[in-house]
């Protein structure tokens, strides 16, 4: 799955502390989130896609490897990011 273009740069404006800041953490997060949101619908409607909940799953590993290196790096921004995309944590 790809993101569109216009929707990837919505969230890369938001996210991104300086224009064209693509590699800011909260940045990889806020993308890995978007498309950890698109593949949980799209194994809501087909429960025996293994292949895609084990990509799945390897995002959501990714996606807490840079929340905790944020956490470690920034609490506040960390803190804030949180809020903004709704997690848990």
């Amino acid at each position: 799955m790809t993101l569109i273009k216009q929707k990837k740069a919505e969230i890369i404006g938001n996210f991104a502390g300086k224009p064209g800041n693509t590699g800011d953490t909260s940045v990889q997060i806020a993308l890995l989130t978007e498309r950890i949101s698109y593949l949980s619908k799209h194994l809501e409607q087909n429960k025996k896609d293994y292949s895609s909940k084990r990509g799945l799953l390897k995002l959501v590993a990714q996606r807490k490897k840079l929340l905790s290196y944020l956490q470690n790096r920034n609490p506040q921004q960390y803190h804030k990011l949180l809020k903004q995309l709704n997690l848990r944590k």
